[in-house]
């Protein structure tokens, strides 16, 4: 596909989708080659076509969307914002949960790919955090609109490229080593709890003291989209939680309700007076 060809087609079709171009500029040519096999699949002679393919059968808008999925993650991805988190933003919300009377410290991973980011808070937790607070007990629900990520993520195996940020001495302490790779340890996966679920049509429940939404809504969701989601997130973390978003990323223009946590951009605290519908 050529890439202009490529660009008009996406700027054509990501709106459809309440999904923004500007966060696909720098991975398009990764959907591409996806848009170029469902191409071959379908017998069709190219994207022009496969474009009217798609005004002819709406049900294939489904599978399009499902060609956008962007999974590029690794362990302690951004290790400035696992270091906040070690070194401030947990041990605040566990002392906070411990004086509420509260049995345990409760996360959500949105966007959770093969279980990197989820996995290395569970480290984080259990070699810096829980001899801290032994009594306090941690759970991580991780969430990902892709069933093969998921399916990786309980499996908790990879390939020795997607740790090599993180810092060796857990890496030995956490993962045990296989012929092709690592695998997380049990007593790292019993925290975690994978499923598969798309923010867009539903989230979980809650409440959650720390919430991680990062390289998701607010990189490829329009701005009503990432609206949406901000009201889920919102209604789901518990006055004084903390949001992380990535770094790069910011929430939509006007939202209110949350404040900087301390110096580290896109880590967010929620304000103990937010009212329900305040932060639209």
């Amino acid at each position: 596909m050529k890439d202009s060809d490529g660009v008009q087609f996406l700027q054509w079709a990501l709106p459809k989708l309440h999904l923004q171009w500007p966060g696909f500029r720098k991975v398009r040519r990764q959907v591409y080659k996806r848009i170029d096999r469902r191409v071959k699949e379908l017998g069709l002679s190219g994207v022009g076509q496969y474009r009217s393919y798609l005004d002819a059968h709406p049900e294939e808008w489904a599978a399009l969307d499902a060609l956008c999925w962007i999974s590029i993650t690794r362990f302690y991805r951004d290790k400035g914002v696992f270091q906040c988190l070690e070194g401030e933003v947990l041990e605040r919300l566990a002392r906070a949960a411990v004086t509420g009377g509260e049995q345990e410290l409760r996360c959500w991973s949105i966007g959770c790919a093969a279980g990197e980011e989820p996995y290395t808070l569970a480290i984080l937790w259990r070699l810096s955090l829980a001899p801290r607070f032994s009594a306090l007990g941690f759970k991580i629900l991780a969430t990902d609109v892709d069933p093969r990520a998921i399916e990786r993520a309980r499996n908790g195996c990879y390939p020795g490229n997607s740790l090599k940020d993180l810092p060796a001495e857990w890496r030995a302490q956490a993962l045990s080593p296989t012929t092709d790779g690592f695998c997380v340890k049990p007593e790292y996966r019993e925290p975690v709890t994978f499923l598969v679920q798309d923010i867009r049509e539903r989230a979980p429940d809650g409440p959650f003291h720390l919430i991680l939404c990062r390289n998701v809504a607010f990189t490829y969701f329009d701005e009503a989209l990432q609206r949406e989601t901000l009201q889920k997130i919102t209604e789901r973390l518990v006055p004084g939680g903390a949001l992380v978003i990535d770094s790069l990323e910011s929430l939509p223009e006007g939202a209110a309700g949350f404040e900087p946590w301390a110096q580290h951009s896109g880590i967010y605290r929620k304000s103990v007076s937010l009212e329900p519908g305040q932060f639209i």
